[in-house]
């Protein structure tokens, strides 16, 4: 690992000491740095970094194009790069084997620390082994926290999916709904398999799966509007992202359902359909936080060698949302945070 190496027990000789000193100078002078000249305006935005050494973090999540969950995420990277004095690199594909040759790319380029998601662990699995293999720290987010640890990173930030599956169906529940169309819009990732899972085992009523191309809006209103009007029983539909609650709600629309919507994460479109009523609740795991904490634990890592959660994942969620939590939520959907 780059960066400060510690120094020997502390004694009464006066070298030891001096040396002592002097690490815990250096440390919190780079810890009061990041956090004074790191301080950000309103925006979030900050001009100056924390006072250590420059370090090039990759991330590689598994995103489709035009979701806006990543955008969120990449902020909050962005935002704690600038105040780490991080050089931060980010690249996506829905594909496994692509996500798996975009993590070689970065070890290719000897980054100091790794981001990745694990959406499909097998597909990374062996590119990920290689990073920590090679000495490059690892913080996986988002999905896949359960191959986490065995992989080797250091931790997980994200929220347990099957946790946040449940608290949707017991919602359901609250609201008696009797039917619910979960709407998965990318084929073969663990993570939204866990969440419709979830929910089919607190929901008291029945749960169909119904598999849609996320990156093909008009062919997923399509999908979603043909199943409601073939099965007028449906009284609740759940999707796994925000772009997709925005397609459902058209669908619906065209469908002439009245089946209620929740949906798991947060965008400004998925607030003025709470506001509206249109989307009932939604699930936030805050991605904002997923993309921070993973930078500024990589840097503390580095600067450190400080590690959270004790061999147990770091949840940033779930946490259920409602029109009445919209007029706070606005002004930071609206800058991107959440």
């Amino acid at each position: 690992m780059n960066g400060v190496r510690t120094a020997g027990p502390l004694t009464v000789r006066g070298s030891t000491v001096r040396r002592a000193v002097a690490l815990l100078t250096t440390l919190a002078l780079a810890t009061g740095c990041a956090a004074a000249q790191g301080a950000t305006d309103g925006s979030g935005q900050s001009d100056k970094g924390a006072a250590t050494p420059r370090m090039t973090i990759g991330m590689v999540s598994h995103s489709g194009d035009g979701d806006t969950f990543w955008d969120i995420v990449q902020n909050g990277a962005e935002n704690a790069a600038a105040k780490d004095r991080v050089k931060f690199l980010y690249a996506h594909d829905k594909e496994g084997a692509q996500q798996a040759a975009l993590i070689q790319s970065y070890i290719d380029q000897k980054v100091d620390g790794l981001i990745v998601t694990l959406a499909k662990p097998e597909a990374v699995q062996a590119a990920v082994r290689k990073a920590v293999a090679r000495g490059i720290p690892v913080i996986t987010i988002n999905s896949g926290g359960e191959f986490s640890k065995a992989y080797g990173a250091l931790t997980h930030i994200g929220q347990d999916e099957s946790v946040a599956g449940r608290a949707v169906g017991e919602e359901l529940n609250n609201r008696h709904a009797k039917k619910a169309l979960c709407v998965l819009h990318e084929q073969g990732n663990v993570s939204l398999e866990d969440r419709c899972a979830g929910v089919r085992k607190a929901f008291h009523g029945t749960v169909e799966n119904l598999d849609v191309d996320g990156t093909n809006a008009p062919a997923s209103q399509s999908s979603v509007e043909a199943k409601l009007q073939s099965d007028k029983s449906i009284d609740a539909i759940v999707t796994l992202g925000a772009p997709m609650a925005a397609i459902s709600v058209k669908a619906k629309e065209q469908a002439g359902s009245s089946a209620q919507i929740a949906t798991f994460d947060l965008n400004s479109a998925v607030v003025k359909l709470l506001k509206a009523k249109d989307v009932t609740f939604a699930v936030d795991q805050q991605p904002y936080l997923q993309g921070y904490e993973a930078v500024d634990l990589l840097w503390l890592h580095r600067a450190n060698a400080d590690v959270l959660g004790g061999g147990k994942p770091v949840l940033t969620g779930p946490a259920l949302v409602t029109e009445k939590d919209v007029p706070k939520l606005t002004e930071y959907t609206g800058r991107g945070t959440r």
